[in-house]
């Protein structure tokens, strides 16, 4: 196992920013010579970035046999496009270095919880935009993810939004531009296949703000697996004692098949069963 962290600043960007990869080594005993890599954005309201949903989450990958990576993308004060740029320097990075990380460059996915959902669902809508391409120096080619999972995510502006979301995210221009990052409205046939999980009891993010995503991609053709659990909050990550606090919140017996969920989603598509 290789550890490695790589500096995705740019202009707008804070001082931490930074990619941290968690990557298989090639062995002669194993004859898989690449590997899926899932690019995780933790959630915090653009605010922090929860370690909740950081490195344990990468873990839960590499167990499945995947490279992982987190992105401790910036937040406030920083503003839109700063974490948007930053994720996409990450996937081009990766894709740039694929050969020698062992990465199958037409399996980089994205992820991401709860306003790192937003990120995360932002970037697989915007990633073939002109501004995006040329503030980066890329192609689009370079940019484009192949895979999308959200977890809670963080997606409209409009009735039931996370609005301390969107004033971290946009400061200043909140008003301005709030409605042209209500992710609803961006679906088109850019979007990856895409995994998503949600909890019916969620009172932060509301459920809702995945209904309205799974209803576009959905009008849009897009390859959709969804998911809605009955019980549990906002923020369950794991959803077991390994992501809750020590009162025993943020646990959810539930929610805790959501990996395996994934993993049998990933397997599905990487083996085209």
């Amino acid at each position: 196992m290789k550890y490695e962290t790589i500096d995705i600043k740019n202009k707008g960007s804070m001082e931490y920013a930074a990619l941290h990869l968690f990557l298989f080594e090639d062995s002669p005993e194993i004859p898989m010579k690449t590997r899926p890599i899932v690019i995780i954005c933790p959630g915090g309201g653009y605010e922090f970035t929860s370690d909740r949903e950081a490195d344990i989450i990468a873990v839960q990958y590499l167990s499945m046999g995947y490279h992982a990576a987190v992105l401790r993308y910036s937040v406030a004060p920083a503003v839109y496009p700063a974490a948007l740029l930053e994720l996409g320097r990450a996937v081009a990075v990766i894709r740039e270095n694929a050969k020698e990380w062992h990465v199958d460059p037409d399996k980089i996915v994205v992820s991401g919880f709860s306003a790192g959902g937003h990120l995360a669902a932002n970037y697989s809508m915007f990633w073939n935009r002109e501004f995006l391409s040329e503030a980066l120096s890329k192609t689009s080619a370079q940019l484009q993810p192949n895979g999308l999972i959200l977890c809670y995510p963080v997606i409209t502006s409009g009735e039931f939004a996370h609005d301390g979301s969107f004033c971290n995210l946009l400061g200043k221009d909140y008003e301005a531009q709030k409605e042209e990052l209500s992710l609803e409205f961006c679906v088109g046939d850019q979007v990856p296949r895409t995994f998503i999980w949600h909890t019916y009891e969620d009172d932060c993010v509301p459920v809702q703000n995945t209904l309205l995503l799974a209803n576009a991609l959905v009008q849009h053709h897009i390859p959709t697996e969804l998911h809605i659990f009955e019980k549990g909050g906002h923020g369950l990550s794991l959803g077991t004692r390994l992501t809750g606090s020590a009162d025993g919140g943020w646990t959810q017996s539930e929610v805790a098949v959501w990996p395996q969920l994934v993993h049998t989603w990933m397997e599905s598509w990487i083996t085209g069963a």
